[in-house]
């Protein structure tokens, strides 16, 4: 899917996104409602320069709105993941990772609500560094959600992939696919309607993300759903000291 997927979001017409090879970014109306769209695109593996490039513009945003009704922020997540190589390693890729973390948080203490759609797949640091900060994360039809695969954390966990995969079975921590990540709480909505439903869904989907700006209800919706039992009774232990 090219740019059709903004046609099918916000109306032809309604948007100037633009796609810059792995980048995407611009701005969109959603009815009254004014939106700004960035994220990545085509299964980017998420480099310093694209990281860096998401982070500029989350600022560019919150920068033109300040002093004004903050916009709502669509992040589009579509990323095999962070770039993998020596370079970007020692180029300091984790500490870019950080720094749009950073420009995230601060877009949401500047009252933008975020709103991540997943398009495509949704995979490890390239996912995690903003996708998955956002107030709200939708999952397109098809999309692909998993942080690391299990070969990889067998060889990181020492545990035998085998075990691993029996886990799998009992258990969505372990265990890839979108469906897995809503029951954890991490993916809020699975989208399965036609394209034509997606404007009024997306409409509602920002007006959640607008009522819950701020809050982090990941760990208490995974136990509601069964994905996480202990996550949401830990975190309220904790608190109560």
């Amino acid at each position: 899917m090219s740019a059709s997927l903004f046609d099918a979001l916000f109306g032809a017409g309604n948007h100037e996104v633009v796609i810059n090879g792995h980048f995407v970014a611009g701005p969109a109306r959603l009815g009254d409602t004014p939106v700004a769209v960035i994220g990545s695109w085509d299964a980017a593996a998420v480099d310093g320069d694209l990281a860096l490039a998401i982070a500029g513009e989350i600022l560019r945003v919150v920068e033109a709105d300040a002093g004004a009704t903050a916009r709502p922020i669509v992040f589009i997540a579509d990323t095999q993941g962070q770039a993998l190589s020596r370079r970007e390693e020692l180029l300091g890729l984790n500490g870019c990772f950080a720094h749009v973390a950073r420009c995230v948080d601060l877009a949401r203490r500047a009252g933008h609500p975020t709103l991540t759609l997943i398009h495509g797949e949704a995979v490890s640091g390239g996912f995690l560094a903003f996708g998955m900060l956002a107030d709200r994360v939708v999952a397109l039809p098809g999309a692909q959600v998993r942080v690391m695969d299990l070969r990889a954390m067998s060889r990181v966990t020492k545990i035998d992939l085998e075990r691993l995969q029996t886990l799998a079975k009992a258990s969505p921590v372990f265990a890839p696919g979108a469906d897995n990540y809503w029951r954890m709480g991490a993916v809020s909505t699975l989208w399965e309607s036609t394209e034509s439903d997606w404007p009024d869904m997306l409409a509602e989907e920002l007006a959640q993300a607008r009522d819950v700006a701020g809050q982090d209800l990941r760990a208490r919706t995974g136990a509601e759903r069964g994905g996480r039992d202990l996550a949401d009774a830990v975190a309220r232990e904790v608190a109560g000291g």
